[in-house]
């Protein structure tokens, strides 16, 4: 291994374009290589100043890598991704790892038979407000966890449909493409997952998905979650909006999750902690707030610097493709439940190997 560690990005898009950018930050880090068919991708490449190939084997061919990032559709990342480990290459795939749970876990499991690092893209569990929330959580600081409610509204315009059409196609809605974010947030927070019952309507612009859904989670500690999710509403309330995660974005001073304890409650991404004075627990009794100091740095240049530490073996993955797994058995029982109008253990799962491997990995 050469002492700046080489990466290469599969997929120029929106999504690669930032992790371009985060690589460019990170010392000791350099992208030496670009995989993209697209015109657009090949441009962008050529303006970074490295090579774009049109295909991963052809890359794979002609450049020496440590590590491969992974921004293309969500169909094409197992196939990609195994790809990157029969070159025995550490792979960070964008969210989510899969299109189903059952193509995931022949992923996870051959990267684990094959000691290949697989991390997947839950950025923002690399944010520093996660990090300090996290840290407040564990502590007790709310007591006992009770209740989490999660809110994912805002209004895609039709030019970021038309740029890319798959993403009207069936599995491509805002369940898998964005709720995934919160769904892996609120795991990482609350708990396990172990049952939903979800609902959604289908797009008002005639695309294949869902444009609005809204599920009730069961967790296995007794938490009881609410979260919904539309790419077609006009509100503030969302990670994209309230995070200031990404400049692209207005940022707007609310929240998008409240998470309720036995004795305080915590709202995100503000971090204002709530509870009644001197700790007395009574709706009579004036409830009072403080917010949360934590540090600020860019999630995405955080998760490069991760996965350079996984690739020199100094960290192990804080996402990992288990972890994506858990996280996509959640958002595809959320699709199964909507679309079956009834509530669905996780473990219903379609295949019951996966169920059985999850009992492996916990």
């Amino acid at each position: 291994m050469q002492s700046t560690l080489r990466l290469a990005i599969v997929g120029l898009g929106l999504v690669g374009k930032r992790h371009a950018d985060a690589i460019a930050l990170v010392p000791d880090v350099e992208l030496v290589a670009v995989v993209d068919p697209n015109e657009s991708g090949q441009d962008a490449a050529v303006g970074m100043g490295v090579p774009c190939f049109e295909t991963i084997d052809g890359m794979f061919k002609s450049v020496q890598l440590d590590g491969v990032i992974l921004a293309t559709p969500t169909l094409l990342h197992i196939e990609q991704a195994i790809t990157c480990i029969e070159n025995k290459c550490p792979v960070l795939v964008e969210k989510p790892i899969g299109a189903s749970a059952k193509e995931a876990l022949a992923l996870v499991q051959m990267a684990r038979a094959r000691d290949i690092p697989l991390l997947v893209g839950h950025h923002r569990r690399h944010n520093p407000l996660i990090q300090k929330a996290k840290e407040a959580l564990d502590s007790g600081l709310i007591g006992t966890i009770r209740a989490v409610q999660g809110t994912c509204w805002f209004y895609k315009p039709d030019h970021y449909f038309e740029a890319a059409p798959w993403r009207k196609r069936n599995g491509a809605g805002p369940i898998s493409v964005n709720l995934v974010h919160d769904i892996d947030l609120i795991r990482y927070l609350c708990g396990e997952v172990t049952a939903v019952q979800a609902v959604a309507a289908p797009s008002v612009r005639g695309f294949e998905n869902e444009d609005v859904a809204s599920a009730i989670l069961e967790f296995s500690n007794g938490v009881i979650g609410t979260i919904s999710v539309s790419d077609s509403v006009v509100a503030p309330w969302s990670w994209e909006f309230t995070s200031r995660e990404n400049p692209q974005y207005p940022p707007i001073p609310e929240s998008c999750y409240l998470i309720g304890g036995s004795e305080g409650s915590l709202s995100l991404p503000d971090l204002r902690l709530w509870s009644h004075l001197e700790r007395q627990q009574d709706w009579w009794t004036p409830l009072s707030s403080t917010t949360l100091t934590r540090a600020a740095s860019d999630p995405l240049v955080n998760q490069i610097a991760h996965f350079k530490d996984v690739i020199m073996k100094k960290a192990i993955p804080l996402v990992s493709g288990e972890e994506g797994l858990r996280t996509l058995e959640v958002i595809e029982t959320i699709q199964l439940s909507a679309k079956h109008r009834t509530r669905l253990d996780i473990r219903d799962l379609t295949a019951s190997d996966v169920g059985a491997y999850r009992t492996v990995v916990s």
